[in-house]
């Protein structure tokens, strides 16, 4: 156990961290965008990409929520080892990694409030598909629109409703992430 804790963090951390920096900040910034990221190998249930992200985002001032199978001895052991953030429950967390369904549900993570609306959480979400097929997105950072695969619509409608509150959302499988801002409006295709 104590030699992958060790394993599986960036090879070469400045730069991977960089290249994971802006996948993920292109990802927010164009919501839809599918991008691959690489570099981490964490240890099961974890993927690459949500591992690239905790690696790149995350450190001793950073609580992180770990829903479902991810909360286990291997992930608790390399997420300490290699950030230092500390596990919290959700309604202290300023990132949340696991499935869709251990993640939910959505109303036990803090959305920020009027005066600091950034105090949210961003939820780190696990699937077993990512492509650009399914709802519609529309918002800033998206010139016409975009679809994502979505493993529940009503939720981030819901979301989007709140904003300036609300959750963020990095939607990871296997390589590759997208994201789903608050700021992001999905609607179904025959909504459109």
């Amino acid at each position: 156990m104590q030699n992958d804790a060790l394993d599986g963090g960036f090879a070469t951390p400045a730069i991977d961290a960089a290249h994971a920096f802006r996948a993920v900040m292109t990802a927010m910034a164009q919501p839809g965008t599918i991008t691959a990221v690489s570099g981490a190998r964490p240890p099961a249930p974890l993927s690459p990409a949500a591992g690239a992200v905790l690696l790149t985002l995350c450190d001793a001032e950073t609580p992180v929520h770990l829903a479902g199978d991810v909360d286990c001895a291997a992930v608790r052991t390399w997420l300490a080892f290699h950030t230092g953030a500390p596990v919290v429950g959700p309604a202290d967390c300023t990132f949340a990694v696991g499935d869709w369904a251990a993640l939910l549900p959505l109303t036990a993570y803090p959305v920020g409030t009027p005066e600091y609306p950034d105090r949210s959480a961003t939820l780190i979400v696990a699937l077993s598909e990512l492509s650009n097929t399914g709802p519609i997105l529309r918002g800033p950072g998206i010139k016409d629109s975009a679809t994502l695969s979505l493993p529940d619509i009503t939720p981030f409608r819901q979301n989007a409703a709140c904003f300036p509150l609300g959750l963020d959302f990095i939607l990871t499988c296997g390589d590759r992430l997208a994201a789903l801002p608050r700021s992001t409006r999905v609607t179904e295709a025959e909504d459109a």
